[in-house]
């Protein structure tokens, strides 16, 4: 779809709607001047807040809906296009539902500013959820931010929902059903379906040369909101299955617009690496999760790309697509230099896959940053490593914010392979790292922090994966 205002059509809450505006246009400058639904609010404008946050609904080949929450100030018009919207004034009835009287109940609400996007995010909690398990629905608004009630409240009302609605008997396939019986959702959701069936078929995104393509966007339409609304755009639409993921051939094959949320959640990448659920809790939130694309990850570029750490660790490959061929470039090689990739105008980054590990080998995944959670790292680090008879037969290990790029570290790679996974040889790897590196002094550690950092992050991975080896006190009085 270019920049010319073609008409993009779509549900809004009970309603349907025409927008005959740039659809690079962020939706929550639809939602609030254009609609007038002021429930979602303004804040932020970088999907770090959620008081934004709306519900996105899509049909699955069944025609049944999957709604996930998403940040309206990170979502482009053209997104939308045949789509379900939902703002808190679609959620609302002629009274509070369960979920806005247990926080009212439990003294979730202060001033208010935050409370639509957290009721919007455990709504989708609700739809979501395979289990009422409190630790999971507490992840599910770890995107909205409160500067009132310090979160207790907001807790209770958590764990007392969690209490009521048992998500464990209610199948996907009946959820919305159970929603709307429990109260949570109102009635209409049930005749959305037929409604997007009747709207215009979505058309196929316009191909012209200097289309900017557009995938999650999550980082794209903070950097850039304005002129995304002056160029033509192209929207590359995300998976709306786990078949973005696929096990073929001994190797594992992920679309490139595969979300980090099917990534998180894949059966596929959680049978290989059991971790993954909670380690990429640290990487973003859950609406966020939802949007954010695996390709859009790679190709940022970011020195410390989490999800370019993760696969550099895999010594996984990306297949490019060009006008007259497609090709493959190992990841190590992919990134050229600050912000540059191995992929030209005329390319497109499709998939990314790796070789499945050896069932003996482990992975671990390291991250440092300001916040625990939801924040850029200062540093971070992946290893694979597999060992027989107690010597490392194969390993990989990577680490970001220590060079202009992700960084694979080759030469600590060789100088560990053939050997055992001994404290003293773990702090000279260590020592072979810091030969690799090149950090530089800016807002999220100085030169000298970061390489403390890389090599506590190497000593965490062996601690984590080979505890039961002795002698690590040395580790620790190498330090």
């Amino acid at each position: 779809m270019s920049a010319a205002n073609e008409a993009i059509t779509f549900l809004l809450n009970r309603d349907r709607v025409e927008e005959k505006a740039a659809p690079g246009i962020v939706l929550l400058d639809i939602i609030r001047r254009e609609r007038h639904l002021t429930g979602t609010k303004e804040a932020c404008r970088e999907g770090d807040c959620g008081a934004c946050m709306v519900l996105l609904g899509t049909p699955d080949a069944a025609s049944r809906m999957h709604y996930v929450p998403v940040n309206s100030c990170l979502l482009p018009l053209g997104a939308v296009a045949g789509r379900h919207v939902v703002t808190i004034e679609g959620i609302n009835g002629q009274s509070l539902n369960p979920i806005q009287q247990a926080l009212v109940a439990q003294g979730g609400i202060q001033c208010g500013f935050c409370t639509p996007g957290i009721v919007v995010a455990l709504t989708a909690f609700f739809l979501n959820g395979s289990a009422s398990d409190a630790a999971e629905a507490d992840d599910a608004v770890a995107g909205n931010l409160c500067r009132c009630t310090g979160y207790s409240g907001i807790k209770r009302a958590i764990h007392e929902l969690c209490g009521r609605f048992d998500l464990r008997t209610s199948p996907f396939e009946n959820r919305i059903r159970e929603c709307i019986d429990w109260q949570l959702l109102p009635p209409y959701f049930a005749s959305i379906p037929q409604q997007l069936v009747a709207l215009p078929s979505v058309k196929p995104s316009a191909g012209e040369q200097d289309a900017v393509r557009v995938a999650g966007g999550t980082d794209l339409f903070v950097q850039q909101p304005v002129q995304l609304c002056t160029q033509p755009l192209a929207f590359l639409q995300p998976e709306d299955s786990l078949e973005g993921i696929r096990l073929q051939n001994g190797q594992c094959l992920i679309d490139a617009a595969a979300t980090i949320e099917q990534l998180r959640t894949s059966p596929e990448m959680r049978t290989l690496f059991p971790a993954i659920v909670e380690d990429f809790k640290l990487v973003c939130s859950a609406p966020i999760r939802q949007r954010a694309t695996v390709g859009g990850n790679l190709a940022n570029a970011s020195p410390i790309g989490d999800l370019s750490v993760f696969f550099l660790a895999l010594d996984a490959g990306v297949r490019i697509a060009g006008p007259l061929r497609e090709r493959s470039v190992k990841l190590r090689d992919f990134f050229n230099a600050y912000k540059q990739i191995d992929c030209g105008p005329d390319e497109l980054l499709r998939e990314i896959l790796f070789d499945l590990p050896d069932p003996s080998a482990v992975f671990s995944f390291e991250k440092v940053s300001k916040r625990t959670y939801l924040d850029i790292a200062s540093v971070n680090s992946a290893l694979l490593i597999e060992v027989s008879n107690g010597i490392i037969q194969k390993i990989h290990l990577s680490a970001g914010g220590v060079a202009p790029i992700p960084l694979y570290l080759a030469a600590t790679c060789d100088y560990l392979l053939g050997k055992a996974p001994r404290p003293d040889v773990v702090i000279e790897a260590a020592g072979v790292a810091q030969t690799e590196i090149a950090p530089i002094s800016d807002v999220r550690g100085t030169e000298g922090y970061k390489r403390l950092l890389l090599r506590q992050l190497i000593f965490a991975h062996f601690l984590k994966l080979f505890a039961e080896q002795p002698g690590w006190e040395a580790l620790y009085e190498s330090s």
